[in-house]
């Protein structure tokens, strides 16, 4: 555990992980806000410790999206913020781990499966198999598939029964992959589709793997003490889903 988790833990405060930047930050810290639940960093402007205004049963992380969804799984965290996508991805057996406790109403985007435009004979999941086994006899290897969600792509893949081909991690901008001559297809998220066209791609017609969007998530593993409990009921009846909803990513 981190110091401030040893020191949480010692004290039965509650520890709230919450993005460190960007737009999931921003939303996060106005919609705690506006609970009368204002968070505040401790310390250097960039540090990763915070507190909540007027509370001292809760302490605050600043951390990456990923982050927190190791937190969780972890038990360094009892309650965060983070996409649904990295908590099934990232978390082994992640229902026996957190609970996802309510959507958040922003950062919605979905995990999609997309294709070159120009592949007309593909237009579903049904098709890929088919379209697996002409590319190994004409190329004398699998397709390749670029992501950063190997979990969710291998899970999805095996429900249509798609086995001809490998995954290949995706470091960069997923959806250059194709035309960088990495990889075939690409499984990544997408809230707009526009990205994906720019690069001559098409989401499969039943490729949605996910929706996702900003959760608030709660650790099943934590060590759950009574003023932590207390403090989780109190932030679950002022955090309710916004009246709209914005969107982010590509």
């Amino acid at each position: 555990m981190t110091a401030i988790a040893e020191e949480a833990a010692a004290a039965d405060k509650l520890i709230l992980a919450v993005p460190s930047k960007g737009r999931l930050m921003e939303r996060s810290l106005e919609i705690f806000a506006e609970a009368g639940l204002p968070l505040h960093r401790v310390g250097h402007e960039r540090g990763y410790r915070g507190a909540v205004g007027g509370r001292d049963d809760i302490a605050v992380l600043f951390l990456s999206a990923s982050e927190i969804a190791h937190y969780l799984g972890s038990g360094r965290a009892h309650l965060g913020i983070t996409g649904e996508d990295l908590v099934r991805e990232e978390i082994p057996r992640w229902d026996e781990r957190v609970e996802l406790v309510r959507g958040l109403g922003f950062g919605r985007a979905d995990v999609v499966v997309a294709a070159p435009a120009c592949w007309i004979d593909v237009q579903g999941m049904g098709d890929l198999e088919d379209m697996a086994a002409l590319f190994y006899r004409v190329h004398g290897r699998r397709l390749r598939v670029a992501t950063k969600f190997p979990v969710l792509t291998r899970r999805f893949f095996a429900s249509w029964g798609v086995s001809g081909y490998r995954i290949v991690e995706s470091l960069g901008a997923t959806e250059g992959a194709p035309a960088a001559g990495t990889a075939e297809m690409i499984v990544d998220i997408t809230s707009t589709g526009a990205t994906l066209k720019a690069n001559h791609l098409k989401i499969l017609e039943d490729g949605v793997i996910l929706k996702s969007e900003a959760n608030l998530v709660a650790s099943k593993v934590a060590p759950w003490g009574e003023h932590a409990l207390a403090a989780r009921a109190l932030i679950e009846d002022r955090i309710a889903p916004p009246l709209s909803a914005d969107v982010v990513g590509s």
